[in-house]
């Protein structure tokens, strides 16, 4: 079997890079999580994304691209859904004020939570989907797909990661006063706002997920077709 080329594996690790680095409900949540709960309580959070996301990936992979690109009406209401649960989340955090209040509230996602969240996260399906249908090479579908879920691991996990450290690294400043109330606040906004860029779902980015015995596309088409940088904040 050919191996995937190396300016493709470049592509895909940029693509992996920026899709997991770049602010999204996941790290936002996660340096709320750091700031208001420390890095080592928010471990199981940041390994629910991962798993998560590895789920979602081996779901599309067996067909679930092609179920939605028939199934607008599933899509919106993923959108619904998603937005609902980040609006619920961001008055959470405005509800904490402080590190000495309301402990319950200071609990991170639980990993199960993280996990079952990227099924509503409309980032995360924008970035499986693309990967999937981008990345993926119908001629050789196993080793590419497992290439794939690889990089969104050695890639992705430290980099979710560093957003949580850096939340962890401001929780002793935010103390002080009311410094925490409004640190929630910021984040609670910015949990809004990131619903903007990432609702770019479509269904023919759906559509774009071909199974392993369609014939072989070009890469470059493909990448054409899909402009996934207009998810990025």
């Amino acid at each position: 079997m050919p191996a995937m080329p190396m300016e493709q594996i470049f592509a895909l690790v940029g693509f992996v890079a920026v899709m997991t680095g770049t602010p999204g409900p996941n790290n936002l949540m996660l340096v709320s999580s750091g700031a208001n709960a420390g890095f080592i309580r928010s471990l199981p959070h940041i390994l629910g994304i991962v798993i998560g996301c590895q789920i979602m990936l081996l779901c599309i992979a067996l067909g679930l691209g092609q179920l939605l690109s028939h199934s607008p009406s599933l899509i919106n209401g993923l959108r619904i859904t998603g937005a609902l649960y980040l609006l619920w989340l961001a008055w959470q955090l405005v509800r904490n004020r402080s590190l000495q209040d309301h402990p319950q509230q200071q609990q991170p996602l639980t990993f199960i939570q993280a996990a079952l969240f990227q099924w509503v996260n409309p980032k995360a399906w924008m970035m499986t989907l693309t990967g999937v249908a981008t990345f993926t090479q119908p001629h050789n579908f196993t080793p590419s797909m497992l290439l794939l879920a690889g990089t969104f691991v050695v890639v992705g996990l430290p980099l979710i990661s560093s957003w949580n450290l850096f939340g962890a690294a401001l929780k002793n400043g935010l103390k002080k006063g009311k410094h925490l109330r409004y640190f929630n606040r910021v984040m609670a906004v910015l949990l809004v706002a990131s619903l903007y860029p990432t609702f770019g779902i479509q269904p023919s980015q759906a559509s774009e997920v071909q199974p392993s015995s369609s014939p072989a596309p070009q890469p470059e088409l493909k990448r054409d077709k899909l402009e996934w940088w207009m998810s990025v904040m």
